[in-house]
């Protein structure tokens, strides 16, 4: 504990409980001034723009198109018996 610290805390003890509530009271707003609050729920639509096109590289209807083709190649080879 530093030294000022502890004056203070020495000196808060000298007060009446009276003085020591406006004390608290003082530290509690100064305190709630510094704290950030929670932030506001984002909406989908907030992202906007966030990501750079293409993310990962990739055209999302490319990658749904790839992906739809690649899973309709691995049904086949199922009913074919080849994998």
């Amino acid at each position: 504990m530093s030294p000022s610290l502890e004056k203070i805390l020495n000196d808060i003890e000298q007060l009446t409980p009276e003085e020591q509530l406006t004390v608290m009271g003082h530290l509690v707003e100064r305190v709630k001034k510094h704290i950030t609050h929670a932030p506001q729920k984002l909406k989908w639509s907030d992202l906007k723009g966030m990501a750079p096109y293409p993310l990962l590289g990739e055209d999302a209807q490319d990658w749904v198109s790839r992906n739809r083709r690649e899973g309709d190649e691995h049904r086949e080879r199922l009913l074919r018996g080849e994998e």
